[in-house]
């Protein structure tokens, strides 16, 4: 384990200022801009986005990453927002960054932010540019981690800088973590700071971090912001099947292939009951009275599957959340095509919602069936974070500030983030990553997808939405 602290060069942000007559040449004073945020915060994050996505912070798994370049990076310029950043390591390369701006109410919870810094690999022979230039080009900026999440890291620092340079500072204190690792396991990230460094988080109860509040086209002109308020916990499965190891020409009535093949084709095409937690009935009521159909989720007759079908695009928002899920991912055995093997494995991506994780564990039980075990190969808990609270409300608040027509609404993810690590704090967290999206803009598909891409024009919005919500917070 390594610690390493850079200290800031300049004098950290005090007192409280109140700002008028900033001059933002992107034209979102009109609609409600602002405050700390100027030319130069608006060109930095375009900026940071860019050069971070030219560190390369592919995650490969297994402990094939290396970040410590892009954490000294974003170090180096929350230093010189007065900040006190720390670098800590489980293993060399494996590099967080975790600092602390005091907040003016001394009473108040603390708030933490947090973005991670690695990024899922990328074949460059797929796409239109190389995904580690960081291209500007038309008003966009290409390349992995455009969107998960380079982009969000690059807004906080902004942000930061922002309020370093107009004397502000929140009323909440906010903690600020970059993390490792959160493409894999979380273990040399997220997972190490939880179990290493508690008292870095000390006084948080709520946090905000990736996929949440980007404009979601839902048909008609409607434009809907789903702001994350509850995961679907990881169930990453080892498959197992034993047998009777013989020669590939002889009749095998315990073949070991077989039996896991008939066992992953069962998981397969099972279907999983709906299971609704508060947050999903909640997105579901919501999106429906958008769409003129009103709905009681509690009633013994209500059919899920039947009004997702009647949500047209916005269906995409609560149709992988309304049930577990288990994917057949990864299969392996024999070494000889004229060779039975004693064994047989393949892994399963599982996604457990908050409440149904026995009923996950009874239905893999009955669906491997005899001859086929199976494991946890890495598992992580499901969140739900109430929609009623005063910082769902805040979070609302601050996208309706920007765009006056958008409809926020709460939606719970089909994947996971470092949230679940930092729950394990009693840190509430929300999907808030604020983004203002053009009409055709598949924001999904740029998760780990080819020509991964953001615009301009949204990292400004998130700007001016993150750091109005973080000094109203």
């Amino acid at each position: 384990m390594a610690e390493q602290r850079m200290s800031g060069s300049t004098q950290g942000p005090q007192g409280t200022q109140e700002l008028s007559g900033t001059q933002d040449p992107r034209g979102l004073q009109d609609s409600g801009g602002g405050g700390p945020v100027d030319a130069t915060a608006l060109d930095e994050v375009v900026t940071f986005t860019s050069e971070l996505i030219r560190i390369d912070t592919t995650n490969r798994g297994g402990g094939d990453c290396r970040e410590r370049p892009a954490a000294e990076y974003v170090a180096e310029r929350l230093a010189a927002a007065g900040l006190d950043p720390v670098l800590l390591e489980r293993v060399p390369g494996r590099t967080n960054v975790v600092a602390r701006i005091e907040g003016t109410d001394p009473t108040a919870d603390a708030l933490l932010v947090h973005g991670h810094l690695d990024v899922v690999p990328a074949e460059p022979a797929d796409w239109t540019v190389h995904p580690f230039s960081g291209e500007v080009r038309d008003g966009v900026v290409w390349g992995r981690g455009a969107v998960d999440m380079k982009n969000m890291d690059a807004m906080i620092l902004s942000v930061v800088r922002a309020w370093a340079r107009a004397g502000v500072r929140p009323r909440r204190s906010l903690v600020i973590a970059y993390t490792a690792d959160e493409e894999a396991s979380a273990e040399d990230g997220s997972g190490f700071l939880v179990d290493r460094h508690p008292e870095l988080f000390e006084g948080c109860t709520e946090g905000i971090s990736e996929s949440g509040a980007y404009s979601f086209h839902a048909g008609g002109g409607m434009t809907l912001y789903p702001i994350g308020a509850g995961e679907r916990g990881t169930a990453w499965l080892r498959l197992t099947a034993e047998g009777r190891a013989g020669h590939g020409s002889r009749v095998n009535r315990e073949n070991a292939v077989s039996r896991l093949a008939a066992a992953v084709a069962r998981i397969g095409e099972h279907s999983w009951p709906v299971h609704l937690t508060p947050t999903v009935r909640a997105a579901l009521t919501e999106i429906a009275a958008l769409h003129g159909i009103e709905v009681d989720t509690t009633a013994d007759d209500f059919d899920a599957d039947a009004l997702i079908t009647k949500l047209g695009p916005a269906a995409a928002l609560v149709e992988a959340t309304v049930r577990n899920s288990a994917n057949p991912t990864m299969l392996a055995a024999g070494y000889k095509v004229n060779v039975i093997p004693g064994q047989a494995t393949a892994y399963v991506d599982g996604r457990m919602l908050p409440g149904a994780e026995e009923q996950f564990e009874r239905t893999l039980d009955l669906l491997t069936g005899d001859g086929v075990e199976w494991e946890f190969h890495h598992r992580e808990i499901p969140l739900q974070a109430p929609v009623d609270s005063p910082t769902f409300a805040k979070l609302r608040a601050a996208i309706e500030r920007f765009d006056p027509d958008g409809h926020v609404v709460p939606f719970c993810m089909a994947g996971g983030t470092d949230a679940k690590q930092f729950s394990r704090l009693g840190i509430t967290g929300y999907g808030f990553s604020p983004l203002k999206l053009p009409a055709g803009y598949d924001y999904s598909a740029m998760f780990h997808g080819v020509d991964e891409r953001v615009p301009v024009d949204a990292l400004h919005f998130g700007v001016h939405v993150l750091d109005h919500y973080l000094r109203s917070a």
